[in-house]
């Protein structure tokens, strides 16, 4: 499934399940190109095949959390995100809390970090790592 400049997503394995389908269809996570260029910056001091992968955990000043993890292989039931050569994975739990979701990578007077846009977020604390629903 193709979703805007270069990117692409897929689970890997196979067919997307219909409730998958119509999650990336109705609301996709996207991957920016700031973002991929900095994925494929980071995973080119990694082993061949490495990926990102960005996941939502409890916790945090806020009750959600997000994380980013650098793995060797996807599971079978990831959301693989592809732009520009970068990969990003994220599991079936994450996706429910990501829909319609930017992953970007900024760049600002205060600092460089990945940055979620997540239009699900209703409230998300100052380090933009934490957030509510």
């Amino acid at each position: 499934m193709v979703w805007g400049h270069a990117s692409r997503a897929r689970i890997d394995g196979g067919e997307l399940g219909p409730v998958m389908s119509q999650i990336e269809t109705l609301m996709p996570i996207t991957l920016s190109a700031s973002a991929a260029a900095r994925v494929n910056k980071v995973l080119s001091r990694e082993a061949p095949g490495a990926s990102l992968r960005v996941a939502v955990d409890g916790g945090g000043c806020s009750g959600f959390q997000y994380t980013f993890t650098i793995v060797g292989e996807p599971a079978p039931d990831d959301l693989v995100l592809e732009r520009d050569g970068a990969t990003v994975l994220i599991d079936p739990v994450s996706i429910a809390y990501l829909k319609g979701s930017e992953i970007d990578f900024v760049d600002d007077l205060i600092g460089q970090s990945f940055k979620i846009h997540n239009p699900n977020a209703t409230a998300s604390c100052g380090c933009g790592t934490s957030f509510a629903i």
